[in-house]
C-alpha cells in the first residue's frame, strides 16, 4: 500500500515537472535574423556647404533634396554583424543653395556610388528588438559641383524593423575627398524603405537562454524516470518521494522569493520616482529653472542605476489660453524635460514624452474659473510614470 502510494506521488511530481516543460515553449519571438540580404530604395540630401559640421542643420541654405526617390542600396549582412552595403545616389544643387562657402548660381547635377562595410551595435549593446543602430567605414566617388572625386566614408544610423522582412533605414555619412584640390568634405543624410530576404534565422540569447531551461527540464523528467524505474521497494521509492517532493518544494520557493525581490525592488524604485514630485514650470513658458534641473537629475539617477527602466513623461499647461497654443506649449516642455534627461546620459528611446496641453488639469481650475496663481501652478507640470520591460 504504501509503495503504491508512493510511486502515485512520483507519478505527481513527473507529470507536473511535463506540465512545467510543456508550458516553457520556443516560439518564433525567440529567434533572430542572423543573415540577410537587404535592398533599399528612399531620398537622400546632400550638406556640401563647406560648413557642415559647424551648421550641421541649417536645411534651409545648406541641403540640397529632390523630390522623388534618389537612392538605391543592396547588402549582404552576417551573423557576426558585420555587413557589405553599396549605394547609388543621385541628386541636385540647387540655385541659391551654399555650395563650397558660395552661393549656387545654377542648378547642378550630383552622382555617387559608395561601398561600406558596417556593423552591427547589437553585437555589443544586445538585442533591442526592432531597433537595430550600426555603424560603417568605406570607400566611394562622387560627382559634385561639376568635380569628380574619390572620398573616404563614415556613417552611422539605425533601422527599424517593422516586421522579419520590412523596415525603414535611416543614416548620415561623412564623405571626405581622396585629393583636396579645389573640393570641400560634405555629408549626405538618407531615409528609405529596406527588405530583407535570403534570411537565415537562429535563436537569440534569451532563446537559448530558454532552450537550457527546457533540457535542463527534460534531464530532470528523465532523472525521475530513472529513479521510479529502479525504485526495487518501498522504501527506496518512499525516499525518493521526499526529495523529489522538497526539491518541488525548494524550487517553488526560489521562485516565489525571486517574484517578491523584484515586486519590492519596484516598489523601491517607483516610491523614489513618486517622492520627487512634479516639475513645475513658470506660466507661459517651458524653460527648467535650478529646483527643476535637480529633480531631473535625480530621476536621470535612478534611471541609469536600472537600465531596464522607461520613463513616461507627460507635461501639462493651465487653462489659460487655447487650446491649441496650450498643446504647443505642452509640447515644448515635454521636450525640454526629455531633452534635459537624455543630457544626463539617459538614452533617448528610454524617455518617453507626450504632451498634453489643458487636457488634464489636477483641480477645477477650468476656463471661465477665478483660481489663484498657485492653484494655476499646479497644473503646469511634468509628470513621471514608470514603464515596467
Amino acid at each position: 500500500m504504501k509503495l503504491t502510494k508512493t510511486l502515485v506521488i512520483i507519478a505527481c511530481l513527473l507529470f507536473l515537472y511535463s506540465g512545467f516543460s510543456q508550458s516553457i515553449q520556443l516560439t518564433k519571438m525567440d529567434t533572430i535574423v542572423h543573415s540577410a540580404w537587404v535592398i533599399g530604395v528612399g531620398f537622400n540630401a546632400v550638406d556640401d556647404a563647406g560648413s557642415e559640421f559647424t551648421n550641421f542643420f541649417n536645411v534651409t541654405d545648406n541641403w540640397n533634396i529632390v523630390p522623388f526617390p534618389s537612392r538605391l542600396s543592396i547588402g549582404r549582412y552576417f551573423k557576426n554583424g558585420l555587413g557589405l552595403e553599396a549605394n547609388g545616389t543621385y541628386n541636385r544643387y540647387k540655385e541659391g543653395k551654399t555650395i563650397d562657402g558660395m552661393v549656387n548660381t545654377e542648378d547642378i547635377d550630383y552622382y555617387a556610388i559608395d561601398f561600406r562595410i558596417s556593423y552591427d551595435l547589437n553585437q555589443i549593446l544586445g538585442e533591442t528588438a526592432w531597433f537595430d543602430p550600426y555603424v560603417g567605414i568605406g570607400a566611394g566617388y562622387t560627382d559634385a559641383n561639376n568635380q569628380g572625386r574619390g572620398t573616404y566614408n563614415a556613417s552611422v544610423g539605425f533601422r527599424a524593423w517593422l516586421s522579419d522582412r520590412f523596415g525603414f533605414d535611416f543614416n548620415s555619412t561623412g564623405k571626405w575627398a581622396m585629393s583636396m584640390e579645389n573640393v570641400t568634405n560634405h555629408i549626405q543624410h538618407a531615409v528609405g524603405a529596406i527588405y530583407r530576404f535570403g534570411i537565415e534565422k537562429g535563436l537569440s540569447q534569451k532563446g537559448m537562454e530558454k532552450l537550457a531551461i527546457i533540457q535542463e527540464m527534460e534531464k530532470e523528467q528523465q532523472r525521475i524516470q530513472d529513479s521510479i524505474a529502479v525504485a526495487q521497494n518501498a522504501e527506496e521509492a518512499r525516499l525518493l518521494a521526499r526529495h523529489l517532493e522538497k526539491e518541488a518544494a525548494r524550487l517553488a520557493a526560489e521562485q516565489n522569493t525571486k517574484r517578491e525581490a523584484e515586486e519590492a525592488r519596484r516598489d523601491r524604485i517607483e516610491n523614489r520616482v513618486k517622492a520627487l514630485g512634479f516639475v513645475y514650470f513658470d506660466l507661459n513658458s517651458s524653460y527648467l529653472n535650478n529646483e527643476d534641473k535637480g529633480l531631473l537629475g535625480k530621476l536621470s539617477e535612478i534611471l541609469l542605476e536600472n537600465p531596464t527602466l522607461t520613463i513616461k513623461i507627460g507635461s501639462h499647461t493651465d487653462s489659460r489660453g487655447t487650446d491649441k497654443y496650450n498643446l504647443w506649449l505642452s509640447e515644448h516642455r515635454v521636450r525640454r524635460t526629455v531633452d534635459y534627461l537624455v543630457s544626463k546620459g539617459v538614452l533617448q528611446d528610454r524617455v518617453l514624452g507626450n504632451a498634453f496641453g489643458e487636457e488634464y488639469l489636477k483641480n477645477d481650475c477650468d476656463d471661465g474659473v477665478y483660481c489663484l496663481e498657485e492653484k494655476h501652478r499646479e497644473n503646469r507640470r511634468s509628470e513621471f510614470k514608470i514603464i515596467w520591460n
